[in-house]
């Protein structure tokens, strides 16, 4: 069977966010052209990979 691949292993999860955020990332991912997928997955890519957690063991960097 033909299958479209998106680049990347994915799994669907449900999250439940304020009203306003989604607002604001829907109003970003608008006038970047981008799907609100897609920006939500580059915000907690960046979140994950850019997080501070000083005497933390289980840093996941």
């Amino acid at each position: 069977m033909f299958q479209i691949r998106k680049g990347y292993d994915s799994e669907s999860k449900t999250f439940r966010l304020p009203i306003e955020l989604i607002e604001k990332l829907e109003v970003l991912a608008t006038q970047n052209k981008l799907s609100l997928n897609q920006l939500v997955i580059q915000c907690l890519t960046y979140a994950v990979d850019n997080l501070d957690v000083k005497g933390d063991k289980n840093n996941v960097k």
